[in-house]
């Protein structure tokens, strides 16, 4: 598709509201924006999953060369670090977008849709690398500040988690940075809106496999058995009193049952049973508590049953905290840019889960999520027919320049 056959209008504001009166900066980029639509539209058509995103880093590893970034690549197998240095400044900035897709069967229809079965872009990635970078770009042509911009591409944010191999593997050793921020599209906010949140952001996410181990037999003979089923039905739903009884109401606590494995024919009582659960929280102290009180109600449980019961409890994503000065600085870099009704300045936490988490245990910055529009047609992010919109391209752009400028001034 040629770059002007691209229906792109960076400008245009959100159903609710006009838009702010756009700056040069965002005139300029959304003049680039097409061209990045086309990139953000190739790398759709050829998603790749966690730790296999080859095309993708490639093309993210080349274009940053060509614009006079010195490239390091191979962090977290597929990971490209970009850096930029300029004047005698001697702050140091990271900027984070994610790679990734999902193994997800893409039912869009678009002329862009994925060319790999089973794979595609359904949580905006596509979109987050192109809007840093036609950030990069801007930045590397038509920009001024003074200190070191560490451009960060990460792989495998869905799974198994790329920020925290990153940095196992030297990311702020080799690349040192005062603070990090990243930015997230988000379905069911006004296209381009910016939404700030200090503190809890979003929830912790554990992941729990309980397995129970019975005696099977025949149907017909349950009291000769110990029956995995009865006890998995009576963890599911003692299970959900963790919640409701053990936990401070005023505090985000989430146990889901997920999926249930047991059995295979009607007059068979079988051997094992196993349990899939999600386990989330805003506060490091509930996810301890949850971690506790599933071990003991799962065990006091299978033992009413005379079942053994195997709990692995596998922690993945820390609860993501923003820290309070970086939120306030990015606050005003949006109110500078947009205006005070292009911003929400302390939205709702969220009990989706991030692993940039992982890099903001390591360093101060923030989080960021910017609308990809209201209303029908957009779909919530990881379903099938979800697409990012282009549109807010050249909004997500501005504020990575304009944060950049700011943070690394003179």
């Amino acid at each position: 598709m040629k770059v002007d056959q691209l229906n792109i209008n960076p400008l245009a504001g959100g159903p609710n509201r006009p838009w702010t009166p756009p700056h040069d900066l965002l005139k300029n980029l959304g003049a680039a924006a097409p061209e990045f639509a086309e990139l953000r539209r190739d790398l759709h058509r050829h998603p790749e999953l966690g730790l296999a995103e080859l095309r993708t880093s490639q093309r993210v590893a080349d274009s940053l060369s060509a614009w006079g970034y010195d490239v390091y690549c191979g962090l977290a197998t597929t990971g490209v670090v970009a850096t930029l240095r300029r004047g005698s400044g001697d702050k140091r900035l990271g900027l984070r977008a994610d790679m990734d897709a999902l193994p997800i069967q893409e039912a869009s229809g678009r002329q862009w849709t994925s060319v790999h079965d089973g794979v595609m872009h359904a949580c905006g990635h596509d979109g987050h690398t192109a809007i840093l970078l036609a950030a990069a770009r801007h930045l590397a042509e038509d920009s001024e500040f003074s200190g070191t911009l560490h451009l960060i591409f990460q792989p495998a944010e869905e799974y198994p988690g790329g920020a925290k191999l990153m940095v196992e593997q030297g990311l702020f050793d080799k690349f040192p940075c005062d603070a990090v921020f990243a930015m997230h599209n988000m379905p069911g906010i006004e296209q381009g809106r910016l939404v700030f949140r200090e503190g809890p952001a979003m929830a912790s996410s554990d992941d729990v496999t309980i397995t129970l181990h019975g005696l099977g037999g025949h149907a017909a003979s349950p009291h000769r058995t110990s029956d995995p089923i009865v006890a998995a039905a009576a963890i599911v739903m003692a299970l959900q009193t963790i919640v409701s009884r053990n936990m401070d109401p005023q505090q985000a606590a989430i146990v889901t049952v997920g999926a249930v494995h047991a059995g295979s024919a009607n007059n068979v009582i079988p051997e094992v049973a196993r349990l899939e659960l999600s386990v989330r929280a805003l506060d490091p102290g509930v996810r301890d508590l949850l971690e506790q009180r599933i071990h003991a109600v799962v065990q006091g449980q299978a033992a009413s049953f005379g079942v053994r019961a195997v709990v692995d409890y596998r922690r993945d994503y820390p609860v993501l905290v923003n820290s309070q000065q970086e939120t306030e600085f990015a606050r005003g870099v949006g109110a500078e840019l947009f205006g005070e009704d292009g911003i929400e300045r302390q939205g709702p936490a969220i009990t989706g889960s991030e692993d940039f988490a992982v890099m903001l245990q390591h360093r101060p910055g923030s989080y960021v999520l910017i609308g990809n529009g209201a209303g029908d047609g957009h779909c919530m992010l990881h379903n099938a027919d979800y697409d990012f919109n282009d549109e807010i391209l050249a909004v997500g752009a501005a504020f990575w320049v304009r944060l950049t400028e700011r943070f690394l001034s003179s």
